[in-house]
């Protein structure tokens, strides 16, 4: 089995390293950046501009390495990773719904925006509400909602 996965933009952001960095879209108050992406794959942003939130996948570039079981941001009690949205991944692929505010050419503003800069794009979604959206689905433990912590500290940092 082959996986070739390779970056289609960057996406460009005032965070520069993870401490201080919004945890999700929704803490961020409205942070702007913006989206380049690449020119051979313009071509896909047709009709994009529809839509008032997309998913960004990226590569968590500043990921420390891959780490079984972690502290979240949100806890203080130690999860499996694949609990969580820690970037500290086997493959450290970030996910974040985005609002879009215009498209001008290959360059996408958008706001809301948890991404740390320089991250390298890998795929662009539209947020579909009727597809996205499940508000009374379980939470697992945060349900608990062990602290109210927003943005990063330093425990995710590249060593």
């Amino acid at each position: 089995m082959t996986c070739d996965v390779q970056p289609i933009g960057t996406i460009y952001s005032p965070f520069g390293e993870p401490a201080g960095t919004p945890i999700q879209p929704v803490f961020s108050d409205d942070t702007p950046g913006r989206v380049e992406v690449l020119a051979p794959y313009a071509e896909g942003l047709a009709d994009l501009d529809g839509f008032d939130r997309i998913w960004l996948l990226y590569w968590c570039h500043q990921s420390p390495g891959a780490k079984l079981r972690v502290v979240p941001y949100r806890d203080t009690q130690e999860h499996g990773v694949f609990a969580t949205r820690a970037p500290a991944r086997p493959n450290p692929i970030g996910l974040s719904c985005v609002r879009l505010l215009r498209i001008e050419g290959n360059i996408l503003h958008v706001s809301e925006l948890d991404i740390l800069d320089g991250s390298p794009l890998l795929d662009i979604k539209p947020y579909v509400p009727e597809f996205d959206s499940f508000p009374t689905v379980r939470s697992g433990w945060l349900a608990a909602k062990r602290t109210e912590r927003e943005i990063a500290d330093d425990r995710f940092h590249r060593i």
